[in-house]
């Protein structure tokens, strides 16, 4: 998992007022990710942690970290998984601190989470 805020800083993109960049305590491969949290799913989010680019990305992991920050997926906001798409369960539209944001399960993957306890409709993936 990379240092977000150097990765950030080296584009020269501001982090989004209320941001705070962390490493999530849990190794990467084994921590809870967004894109597997179903319908119902809630929880908080612990930190940004891209997967490896693939060819087929469109956009490199940096950017989609900067993007993610940039649509509120910070450190430390409540999320709500409200729908899920009717191919694949994809995309799916997340509550997120009071707004509604919706993204493909792949570049919800990179968001490492803490599912609440209360939340029994999500799934590892």
């Amino acid at each position: 998992m990379r240092d977000l805020s150097a990765s950030l800083t080296d584009e020269g993109a501001a982090i989004p007022a209320g941001a705070t960049p962390v490493q999530a305590s849990a190794p990467a491969s084994t921590a809870p990710r967004l894109g597997g949290m179903r319908r119902g799913a809630r929880g908080t989010i612990l930190g940004i942690a891209s997967m490896p680019a693939r060819k087929s990305d469109a956009i490199d992991a940096a950017e989609l970290e900067r993007r993610l920050l940039e649509m509120g997926f910070v450190e430390g906001a409540h999320f709500e998984v409200l729908h899920e798409g009717p191919v694949g369960r994809d995309p799916i539209c997340v509550r997120i601190d009071g707004m509604r944001v919706a993204l493909r399960r792949r570049d919800a993957n990179a968001l490492i989470v803490a599912p609440h306890a209360s939340s029994s409709r999500h799934h590892a993936a």
